[in-house]
């Protein structure tokens, strides 16, 4: 079933009572946009964010074996057991900010221990870390595609399936992260099929690639994009060149926005899942929230793509969801100032004619 489109036919409802607030016309620039936004998403002036949650998906890459990242693929699985034990940036930031995280394994080439709780059907308990594994890493996409159809689709289904999850626990407003070392490069291919763009302008140095890094990750992107330029879908790029946290996050972002969720768009990964995401279903993008620029090249040229407007700007490039744990307090800032802030008429001040 198709996405339902949002609804725009109160948009000049919610305006007004945004303008009636105790402040001059647009002076809380980008933050009243947002207010906008949130009140249409969810049909109500008075919006209301509940049970945040970050889901974050990690997966390895086949692509590693030709040398196009920093790190190894085994600081895939050290990450997610750094996720675990609660050390990783984005553990912070949701700690900080009062934000569920959830971890899923959806293709870590390695195993975890079998007595960490997890789930694989919506309505159960929400642990926070969830084992959804469709293999050990995919394939490596210069000599065949990523993943097998049936994978893919296994992949996103895992998406679909934690966002029903948390939708059951009452969230309203979910994040998408990731970790998979060489994921930067799928994201760069994803891009240049869907936006057209040259690669050139599409592959960054990742984790911190130097210039001979750089040119070598951009030679063998080249030939990858070569070797599949047969596919014409977008769920033909994402099985042949995406990796399979990406397929996830698809998966999860169009099903958030099947059931009317806000949508908390990190950087480049993530948002080279959203451009997958809204060539499937166009509708999509009416839910996101971008929530920061990634410093990553390429990610400015996405955004611009999608009309989009980022709330933050820290030249960051770490992924993991950060961005949107980051961003939530302003989207808690606009609800805010929707649901408490005066208007001119209860305030007793002389307001906007």
């Amino acid at each position: 079933m198709p996405i339902t489109p949002i609804d725009r036919s109160r948009q000049a409802e919610f305006q007004q009572f945004i303008d009636q607030k105790t402040k001059p016309l647009g002076a809380l620039g980008q933050l009243e946009e947002l207010a906008l936004q949130l009140s249409l998403i969810q049909q109500t002036a008075t919006p209301t964010l509940t049970a945040p949650h970050l889901l974050v998906f990690a997966s390895d890459h086949g692509i590693t074996a030709e040398g196009t990242s920093v790190y190894p693929s085994a600081v895939t699985y050290q990450m997610v057991l750094n996720f675990l034990a609660g050390g990783a940036a984005v553990n912070v930031f949701c700690r900080q900010n009062g934000i569920q995280l959830v971890v899923c394994d959806v293709g870590v080439n390695g195993s975890f221990a079998e007595n960490i709780p997890c789930i694989s059907m919506p309505g159960t308990s929400m642990p926070g870390f969830v084992k959804y594994k469709v293999a050990y890493g995919t394939r490596n996409m210069r000599y065949e595609p990523a993943m097998l159809p049936h994978e893919c689709e296994a992949a996103m289904d895992a998406g679909r399936t934690l966002v029903d999850g948390v939708a059951h626990r009452g969230c309203t407003v979910v994040g998408f992260g990731e970790m998979g070392i060489g994921n930067t490069s799928s994201a760069a291919l994803l891009m240049h099929r869907i936006t057209g763009l040259p690669l050139t302008q599409c592959v960054g140095r990742g984790t911190g690639l130097n210039d001979t890094g750089l040119a070598h990750k951009l030679a063998v992107l080249e030939a990858v994009s070569n070797q599949h330029r047969s596919t014409q879908t977008p769920v033909e790029f994402l099985t042949a060149m995406g990796g399979f946290e990406i397929a996830a996050i698809v998966g999860g972002m169009l099903r958030a926005a099947d059931n009317g969720m806000i949508i908390l768009v990190d950087g480049f990964i993530a948002t080279a899942a959203l451009l997958v995401a809204q060539a499937i279903d166009p509708a999509v993008r009416d839910y996101c929230v971008f929530c920061h620029q990634s410093d990553e090249a390429g990610h400015q040229r996405m955004l611009d793509f999608l009309h989009a407007t980022p709330l933050l700007k820290l030249s960051m490039r770490l992924g993991e969801g950060s961005g949107c744990a980051l961003a939530y307090p302003l989207l808690q800032s606009a609800v805010a100032m929707l649901t408490e802030m005066a208007s001119f008429e209860s305030a007793g001040v002389s307001g906007q004619v």
